[in-house]
């Protein structure tokens, strides 16, 4: 299970910690508050393919990772 998302220098997200507990969780927001961001983020640390335009701009480098439960 997914426990922790550690987001730096993704679109709009400067440095983000994201805690996932058991059971249900819902990422909710106004419009541009960052959700897509988020699952985004998840994608690349899963290993899908991302863009240099995620990067925030002003940032030479951006970073993901996650931590996992077994």
């Amino acid at each position: 299970m997914l426990e922790l998302l550690h987001i730096e220098n993704i679109a709009v997200i400067e440095q983000a910690d994201i805690q996932f507990r058991p059971g249900f969780n819902a990422l909710t927001g106004e419009t541009g508050a960052g959700k897509s961001i988020v699952i985004d983020a998840m994608g690349a640390v899963l290993g899908g393919r991302t863009s240099r335009d995620l990067i925030r701009t002003g940032s030479k480098r951006a970073l993901v990772s996650a931590e996992f439960s077994g």
